[in-house]
């Protein structure tokens, strides 16, 4: 397989990790390059679940190299539980895991801030994972961040913890009021303990990438979240902390654009968000509550109840346009097996005028009403379809409907069931 980014098209949650899994067959190195441990990855194989949120997705693969790049910020608590999980389940990680030594650490004073910024919002609660993100990434804007380079020289890391602690503390207690209960001492211990676990793991990885991408290993880009998560191109403010679009996969990794070949859209066959925000195709009613039931829509880092729609194709169009999508990866088609009808937002109407663009404006997206047009359902299991030609004629109308409406991207796969062998082939790349 060439080089290629795997991104999501909407509000996160479509079934990226395992399209990652299903492509990292094919490829030879794996690489997260965005968010945090507020990502949420679910893999199935042969029935056994797992759930990453640092590790990428490939490393269920033996023999692929997986990468946390610099434009991840990292949890190292989170990396190495999920280390252990691995190692208990037969899965090794010494030699092909490795972690930028410029990607920014997640300390516990970041998670102290988030969660007393959050609580101090009342109405206007972004609605965070309470992981410690934001606060992260605003050290790296504002240079003060301290990286996973520095737990190379112990004293430096020192230096650099007990002076931003000291400092966040102050901000805790006095400008949101909240009573601070970490311990420093504790904490550096704590990282000293860490530090020891993490040595063998921490590299410039951007060197790496850069080494294999000219023996010509294939490189397969890992995101989180989703597009309209992306703190520029996203509904802000109510969106992550980091750039979530195909082009902070070459930022993110220290690698040139030159060296891409495709972006992979992962499309859900509906429309999910976790969250405030504007959601126009957004269903209160029993349809949605079906969604929701019948996907398994809560969030797999929070646990919360995700809010359900259907498609939203001025969304997925908007898109394909930052992104630069190449291909589309559709997901959770058997969600919709059992519905008489399914409904495809085709454009939006603002003040009472028709569109077919994706508004920058919030209020103008608070105002969208969703025009619709109406396909039949197939009513019958897509799960034991073994070919993309085995799909009931409804369902092969729908995809193809939806296809049309986001600028006749090729679609690449379709997932038919969470289990790795429920994967169709439409095409390769």
């Amino acid at each position: 397989m060439p080089n290629a980014i795997v991104v999501g098209t909407q509000w996160g949650d479509e079934g990226k990790a395992k399209v990652i899994d299903y492509l990292a067959l094919n490829s030879d190195i794996i690489i997260r390059y965005q968010g945090g441990s507020n990502a949420g990855h679910t893999v199935i194989v042969d029935g056994k679940k797992f759930v990453f949120h640092m590790v990428p997705s490939g490393i269920m693969y033996p023999d692929k190299l997986c990468i946390v790049s610099n434009g991840v910020v990292f949890d190292a608590e989170q990396f190495l539980r999920e280390v252990d999980e691995l190692t208990q389940s037969g899965i090794k990680t010494e030699n092909r895991l490795f972690i930028s030594d410029l990607a920014h650490l997640v300390l516990p004073y970041h998670k102290a801030l988030d969660s007393a910024n959050e609580s101090n919002m009342g109405n206007g609660k972004i609605g965070t994972t309470g992981r410690g993100i934001g606060p992260s990434y605003a050290d790296k804007a504002s240079r003060c961040g301290i990286r996973v380079g520095d737990l190379l020289d112990w004293d430096t890391f020192t230096k650099k913890f007990s002076g931003n602690f000291d400092n966040k503390q102050k901000i805790i207690e006095n400008v949101w009021g909240a009573a601070f209960r970490l311990n420093k001492d504790e904490i550096i211990e704590c990282y000293r303990n860490f530090r020891t676990r993490l040595l063998p793991y921490i590299t410039d990885t951007a060197f790496l990438i850069f080494t294999e991408y000219k023996k010509g290993k294939r490189l397969l880009f890992e995101g989180a979240q989703g597009t309209f998560l992306d703190i520029d191109h996203g509904t802000y403010p109510f969106v992550t902390s980091s750039n979530t679009l195909s082009g902070s996969a070459c930022t993110g990794s220290g690698l040139g654009p030159s060296a891409i070949d495709h972006v992979i859209g992962i499309v859900k066959m509906y429309t999910t968000r976790v969250g405030n925000g504007p959601f126009p195709t957004e269903l209160n009613c029993e349809t949605g509550e079906f969604l929701r039931k019948s996907g398994g829509e809560f969030g797999a880092t929070t646990g919360r109840p995700r809010r359900c729609g259907w498609f939203d194709a001025v969304l997925v169009r908007k898109a394909v346009q930052i992104n630069g999508l190449t291909r589309l990866a559709l997901t959770k088609l058997d969600v919709l097996n059992d519905l008489d009808e399914i409904k495809i937002c085709t454009h939006y109407q603002i003040d009472g005028k028709m569109t077919d663009q994706y508004p920058s404006s919030l209020s103008q997206l608070e105002k969208a009403v969703p025009v619709y047009e109406t396909l039949k359902g197939w009513k019958c299991s897509t799960s034991g379809c073994k070919s993309y030609k085995e799909l009931p004629s409804e369902a092969l109308a729908y995809i193809e409907r939806v296809k049309e409406l986001c600028y006749s991207v090729p679609v690449l796969i379709v997932s038919t069931g969470p289990d790795r062998n429920e994967t169709l082939t439409v095409e390769t790349i």
